[in-house]
C-alpha cells in the first residue's frame, strides 16, 4: 500500500503535442512549449513528452492516442480554429474512436461571441468529440474542449497561455524543491562527485549544465526532489564532496 506521504508526492505527467504546418516550416517560431514547460514545472507537474507534428488528421490522432494512454494529462496546442488546416478537435475524436457532434453550450458561445463570422465558421467552432466536456476560464471566451485526459488549447501564443493558467489549479499537485550550485570547474572534474551523490541519492534529479565565457563559473548543478529535506541533505553531501574552492555560489 502507498503510504499518504508517498502519494501526495506523486508526480503528474504530462505531454504536450504542438499541432502545425508552420513551426515545422519555419514560418512561426513555437513559444508554447517553453511557456508550458515553466507553468506546469511550477505547479509540479513533469512533461515528459513535447512533440511537434503537422496538420494532418491522423497524424495527430496518432499521437494522441500514443500520449493519452501513456500520460495522466495531454495538452494539444493549435488547430482548434474554423480553417481548413484546423483538425485538432476531428483528431482527437478519431483517436478515442468518437464522432463529432454540435455542443450546445459552446453553439451559444459561439453564437454570441462570433455573431459576424460565417454560418458554417460558427458551426465548425462548435463542433466537439462526443462525451467531451468544456472548460470556461480566462480571459478568453472560447472554452478548452477537453475529452478524457486530453485538453485541446489554441495554438496563438496569447491565447494558449490564457488558456493554460485558467486550467493551472486543475493540474497542480505537490512541488519540485530545487537548489543549485555553481562550480568554477569543468564538469568533467566534478563528473564522479556527481555520480556519487547520485548513488547515495538515487531519487534525486540531478543535472549538470555547462556555460561557456562566463567569468564566475563553468558549470551550474540542479538537484530537485519533491521532498525537501531530500534535496536538502543531498545538497550538503554534494557540497562535502566538491573540490575545494569550486563552488562560488549557491542557491
Amino acid at each position: 500500500m502507498v503510504s499518504r506521504q508517498a502519494e501526495a508526492r506523486r508526480e503528474r505527467t504530462c505531454a504536450l503535442i504542438v499541432v502545425g504546418n508552420e513551426i515545422l516550416s519555419g514560418k512561426v517560431r513555437d513559444t508554447n512549449a517553453y511557456f508550458a514547460v515553466r507553468e506546469l514545472r511550477g505547479i509540479g507537474v513533469a512533461l515528459k513528452r513535447i512533440v511537434v507534428v503537422a496538420d494532418e488528421l491522423k497524424t495527430i490522432a496518432e499521437e494522441v492516442r500514443h500520449c493519452a494512454a501513456r500520460f495522466e494529462i495531454v495538452i494539444t496546442s493549435g488547430g482548434v480554429g474554423p480553417t481548413h488546416d484546423d483538425v485538432t478537435v476531428e483528431a482527437v475524436a478519431d483517436a478515442f474512436g468518437r464522432e463529432l457532434v454540435t455542443d450546445p453550450q459552446l453553439q451559444r458561445i459561439v453564437d454570441r461571441h462570433f455573431p459576424a463570422r460565417a454560418e458554417a465558421v460558427r458551426l465548425k467552432m462548435a463542433l466537439v468529440p462526443q462525451g467531451a466536456v468544456l472548460n470556461v476560464g480566462g480571459e478568453i471566451a472560447y472554452p478548452v474542449v477537453q475529452l478524457e485526459n486530453v485538453y485541446m488549447l489554441p495554438g496563438i501564443p496569447q491565447l494558449f497561455e490564457d488558456k493554460l493558467r485558467a486550467l493551472k489549479d486543475r493540474f497542480a499537485t505537490d512541488p519540485y524543491f530545487m537548489r543549485a550550485m555553481y562550480v568554477n570547474a569543468a564538469e568533467s572534474t566534478i563528473a564522479g562527485q556527481l555520480s556519487a551523490c547520485l548513488e547515495r541519492f538515487p531519487d534525486l534529479m540531478l543535472g549538470s549544465y555547462p556555460t561557456i565565457g562566463d567569468a564566475q563559473y563553468r558549470v551550474k548543478v540542479t538537484l530537485e526532489s519533491k521532498d525537501r529535506a531530500y534535496v536538502d541533505a543531498a545538497f550538503d553531501h554534494l557540497i562535502g564532496l566538491m573540490p575545494e574552492g569550486a563552488v562560488v555560489k549557491t542557491e
